[in-house]
C-alpha cells in the first residue's frame, strides 16, 4: 500500500499530538500522525503529570505558560492546584528569590510564603529544617493520557490523520531531504517529517542519518494507598531533598531524582537498544535504587513512612545531555525534530507543539529557542560515551543549584587549545563550553588581586580577584588570551560573495583583508548570527563566531545556501586554527619584537604576518576596547606561537588572562554576546546595531526592520556592590518592563554593569531587583569606557 502526506509525525505520544493539533491550527490539512503502537504507549502514559512553568530559559517558561492557557481549554483532567518549592538551605532560598525576580519578568505570580502558610497549604509536610518557600497558583497537574488524546482529537477535528500500530522501518533522503517515510503498512511519500518519537527518537533519527543525543533513563515514582482527606493539595518539591509530590484522590504521587541514576539499554560503546516489543510497558521495580528518594520523602512528610504503597512505576525516560529539550530542523533537509523532553514533556507540550507546527510553516521558530535546538550540539555527540556522560551527570544533578559560571565536569577534558599544557602548568581554572577547554582565569594572578572584595551574593559564589588582575592588565599593559575555541567556518566557492551579502546586513563583499562585524537576520529582522566576516579572496570568507554558536552558524548558513542554491562550500575549520587575542596599550611594542612585518594596517582589517617563526593571519580587531590583534595560526605552531607572545611580553607587563576578565572588559565596551544581549527575537536598531545595518543592499529580514524602535538595549550602573548576572527584573516607574539580559562588574569603571531592553533613554532611573532587593539603576550612554573608540585604533 502507497500512500502520501505533507507531513508525517512519528510517535503519538504528547509531543506528537500536540504538533499535529498546532499544524492544523496553522491551516495544515495534510498531516498524519503514526505510532508503532497506540497513543501514549511510550513515556507519556507513565508521566507523572506535574506541570510547573517557570525555569531558567525565559523562552521554555513563556512556551510552559502557553501549556497552562491551552490545558485550561481541554477536557483533560488539568487541576490548577498551585505548585510549591521549599528550600532546606539558606543557599536554596537566595535561588528563590531570584527566581521570584525572574517571574516577575514573565507576569508570572511566583510569591514568597512562609513556613507556616507552605504547611498551611500542604499539612501533610513537617517543616523541619525548611528555611522559606515560594508558591506559585497556576502550576498544576494533568492526566498525561488524557492530554495526549484531547490534543488527538483537536488534530483530528483539524483535518489530520492518526494511523496507530504502524511502525516505521525506514526514512528515505534525496539530494539531502527527506521523500519518503517507509513503514510496515506501506511506504508514506512526503515534504516533511517529525521525529517526536520520545526515547525512541534517537533510533528513528538513525534511520535519516541523523543523531539525536538522547538517553533513555529509568526513573521512578510510587503512588499511595489513600491514607489522608485534604483536597486541593499544591504540588510539592523539595529540590534539597531530591524529591517531589503531588496529590492522587486520597493518596500521593512521590518521585525524585537520585544521585545514582540507571540509564537503560545505552552505554559507552552503544546507542539506545529499546526492544522491539517494548509497548506501552514499564521496566522492573529498582527500590535499592529509590531508597534514598524514599527516606527523603519521610523526612517532608512523615506519613510516608507508614503509608501503604499501591505501585511503583519505573518508566524510560529520554534525557539529553543538558536538561533541554531537542527541537528543530536537523542537517537532513525537512526532517525535524521534537523529542528529549527530560522528564518535563507535560509542562511543555504545549509550547513544543506551537513552537514546532510555527517552525515547519513558516521556515523558522517565532521564538528564541537557541537552547533548544538541535543544532546546538556539536560533532562530540555522536559518541555513545560522551553522550552518556553528560546525560548521566545531567540526571544525578537535576535539583543542583546552578551557580552562575557553573561548571560540568563529565567527558572532560575532550577538545583542546595547542597551550592547554602549558595553560595548566600556569595555574589555569578552566571551563568548558562546546566540548573545549577554555580559561576561565588563571589561579596565579590571585596573589597580585590585594583584597578579596569579593561581591556579594551569587556574583561572588565563583568569583576570583584574579580577574580583576587580568582586567586591569589589559587596560594598563597588555593581556594574552587563548581563543582558539572561536568557532571558525569557511565560506567558499563562485557564490560565497553573493550569499553573505544576502545573508549579512552589513557589506562583507569589500576589498580582500578587509573585516566586518555584521549580524545575519532571519526574516522577522531578528538577529540570527552575530559573527565577524574576514575576506581572505575573491571567492573565500573566513567567519570567526562564537564557540557555543559554531554548529548553529554553520548550520544557518548552509540553509540559506540551500535555499538560494548557491554554489558555495561551508567548511567548519574550527580545529585548524589556534587563535590568540594580543590586546592592551603595550601590544604594539611587544607583536613589533617578534615580526619583521609592518603592524600599521587599520582597524578592522587582516594581513598576513610572521610572528616568531610562525606564519599567522592578524585581525586588527578587538573584544575588550583595546589596541590589538587576534592572531590565527595553524594548529601545529600553537604552542610555539603562545610562548612567543609569552617571552616576548614579559618586560612589558603582560599578563595571561581567561574568559572572565574579557567578559568584565566586554560589558564596559558594550559589546553584545549573542543568546544573552542579542537574539533571533531582537533586531539590529533594538540592540543598538543599526551602525551595521546597510540598508542600499537587499539582505534577508531588511523589509521588516523598523529604525526607530520602541525599546532598545541600554546600558545601567547600578548601585555599589548590587551586581545583577542576567534575567533580574527592571522596574520603571512601579511597573515591571524589562529583564536584565547580562550583567557583571566594570573593574576600570568601578561600577556595576548590566544592559537590558527599556524604552527609556540615558538619565532615566529605574529599578533593578538583585538578590530580593530593589537597587536604583541609571540609564547611561554607552560605551562607558573610551566612548570615543581612540584606544582600539
Amino acid at each position: 500500500m502507497s500512500d502520501s502526506a505533507r507531513i508525517v509525525i512519528i510517535g503519538g505520544g504528547v509531543g506528537g499530538a500536540s504538533v499535529a493539533y498546532h499544524l492544523t491550527q496553522l491551516g495544515e490539512r495534510d498531516v498524519l500522525l503514526l505510532d508503532r503502537d497506540e497513543l501514549t504507549s511510550g513515556s507519556t502514559f507513565h508521566s507523572a503529570g506535574l506541570v510547573g512553568q517557570l525555569r531558567a530559559d525565559p523562552t521554555l517558561t513563556r512556551m510552559n505558560q502557553y501549556s497552562v492557557e491551552l490545558y485550561r481549554t481541554l477536557d483533560a483532567g488539568w487541576t490548577e492546584c498551585g505548585g510549591i518549592k521549599l528550600a532546606g538551605t539558606p543557599e536554596r532560598m537566595a535561588e528563590i528569590r531570584r527566581q521570584i525576580g525572574w517571574a516577575r519578568t514573565f507576569g508570572l505570580p511566583l510569591e514568597e510564603i512562609s513556613v507556616a502558610e507552605a504547611v498551611e497549604l500542604f499539612p501533610l509536610m513537617d517543616p523541619s529544617g525548611v528555611v522559606g518557600a515560594a508558591y506559585l497558583p497556576t502550576d498544576g497537574q494533568i492526566d498525561p493520557s488524557a492530554l495526549c488524546y484531547a490534543l488527538a482529537t483537536k488534530a483530528r477535528e483539524g483535518g489530520a490523520r492518526v494511523r496507530t500500530r504502524t511502525r516505521v522501518l525506514g526514512i528515505d533522503t534525496e539530494r539531502g531531504r527527506v521523500t519518503r517515510v517507509r513503514t510496515d503498512q506501506g511506504d508514506i511519500d512526503c515534504e516533511v517529517v517529525v521525529n517526536c518519537g520520545g526515547m525512541f527518537a534517537a533510533e528513528i533519527g538513525r534511520m535519516a542519518g541523523v543523531r539525536i543525543p538522547i538517553v533513555p533513563m529509568s526513573h521512578q515514582y510510587v503512588v499511595t494507598d489513600a491514607f489522608h482527606e485534604h483536597t486541593g493539595l499544591p504540588t510539592l518539591r523539595d529540590p534539597d531533598l531530591l524529591v517531589y509530590y503531588r496529590q492522587e484522590v486520597q493518596g500521593l504521587v512521590m518521585g525524585g531524582y537520585e544521585r545514582t541514576c540507571a540509564p537503560w539499554t545505552a552505554n559507552e560503546t552503544s546507542y539506545d537498544a529499546i526492544p522491539a516489543d517494548f509497548n506501552g510497558r514499564l521496566l522492573a521495580e529498582d527500590w535499592d535504587r529509590f531508597t534514598e528518594i524514599s527516606e527523603n520523602s519521610r523526612i517532608r512528610v512523615p506519613a510516608m513512612a507508614d503509608v501503604g504503597i499501591r505501585k511503583m512505576i519505573n518508566g524510560p525516560e529520554a534525557f539529553t545531555p543538558d536538561n533541554e529539550f531537542c527541537l528543530g530542523e536537523t542537517e537532513v533537509g525537512g526532517f525535524f525534530v521534537a523529542a528529549g523532553f527530560c522528564a518535563h514533556g507535560i509542562a511543555g507540550a504545549g509550547g513544543i507543539g506551537r513552537v514546532m507546527a510555527e517552525w515547519i510553516v513558516e521556515g523558522e521558530p517565532a521564538m528564541d529557542v537557541w537552547h533548544m535546538d538541535i543544532r546546538r550540539f556539536g560533532r562530540q555527540y555522536r559518541s555513545p560515551s560522551y553522550t552518556l556522560a553528560r546525560a548521566v551527570e545531567n540526571y544525578e544533578t537535576y535539583y543542583d543549584i546552578r551557580y552562575p559560571g557553573h561548571e560540568r565536569s563529565a567527558g572532560r577534558p575532550l577538545k583542546v587549545s595547542p597551550a592547554y599544557g602549558w595553560h595548566a602548568a600556569h595555574g589555569a581554572e578552566f571551563g568548558e563550553k562546546a566540548g573545549w577547554e577554555r580559561v576561565n582565569y588563571y589561579r596565579s594572578n590571585e596573589q597580585d588581586g590585594g583584597g578579596d572584595e569579593r561581591p556579594q551574593g551569587w556574583a561572588g559564589r565563583l568569583w576570583s580577584p584574579a580577574i580583576r588582575v587580568e582586567h586591569r592588565a589589559v587596560r594598563e599593559t597588555a593581556g594574552l588570551f587563548d581563543e582558539s575555541s572561536f568557532a571558525k567556518i569557511e565560506v567558499s566557492g563562485p557564490d560565497a560573495a553573493e550569499l553573505l551579502e544576502w545573508v549579512c546586513d552589513n557589506r562583507v563583499a569589500r576589498q580582500v583583508g578587509a573585516v566586518t562585524y555584521t549580524q545575519a537576520l532571519n526574516r522577522r529582522g531578528g538577529i540570527e548570527c552575530d559573527f565577524t566576516v574576514t575576506r581572505r579572496a575573491e571567492d573565500e570568507f573566513l567567519i570567526v563566531t562564537g564557540t557555543a554558536f559554531g554548529s548553529h552558524d554553520l548550520g544557518w548558513l548552509r540553509k540559506q545556501a540551500a535555499l538560494r542554491g548557491a554554489d558555495v562550500r561551508i567548511a567548519d575549520v574550527t580545529g585548524q586554527y589556534a587563535c590568540f587575542a594580543l590586546w592592551g596599550p603595550r601590544a604594539r611594542d611587544i607583536l613589533g619584537t617578534l615580526t619583521p612585518d609592518p603592524l600599521g594596517f587599520p582597524f578592522m582589517s587582516a594581513r598576513e604576518l610572521t610572528v616568531g617563526d610562525v606564519p599567522v593571519l592578524a585581525l586588527r580587531v578587538t573584544f575588550v576596547g583595546e589596541l590589538g590583534w587576534e592572531l590565527y595560526c595553524s594548529s601545529e605552531y600553537g604552542l610555539a606561537l603562545w610562548q612567543a607572545l609569552w617571552a616576548a611580553g614579559q618586560p612589558y607587563g603582560l599578563r595571561a588572562g581567561g574568559y572572565r576578565a574579557i567578559d568584565s572588559l566586554r560589558l564596559e565596551k558594550g559589546y553584545r554576546v549573542w543568546g544573552a544581549d542579542i537574539g533571533p527575537e531582537t533586531t539590529p536598531y533594538e540592540a543598538g546595531l543599526g551602525f551595521c545595518v546597510k540598508l542600499d543592499k537587499d539582505f534577508l529580514g531588511k523589509d521588516v526592520l523598523d529604525p526607530d524602535p520602541e525599546r532598545r538595549l541600554r546600558c545601567l550602573t547600578l548601585e555599589p556592590g548590587a551586581i545583577a548576572l542576567g534575567n533580574e527584573p527592571v522596574r520603571l516607574d512601579g511597573q515591571v518592563v524589562a529583564r536584565i539580559t547580562s550583567g557583571g562588574h566594570g573593574y576600570t569603571v568601578g561600577s556595576p554593569i548590566a544592559y537590558a531592553y527599556l524604552p527609556v533613554g540615558p538619565g532615566v532611573k529605574v529599578e533593578v531587583e538583585v538578590e530580593g532587593a530593589w537597587v536604583t539603576g541609571t540609564v547611561v550612554r554607552d560605551p562607558l569606557f573610551d566612548p570615543a573608540g581612540e584606544r582600539v585604533r
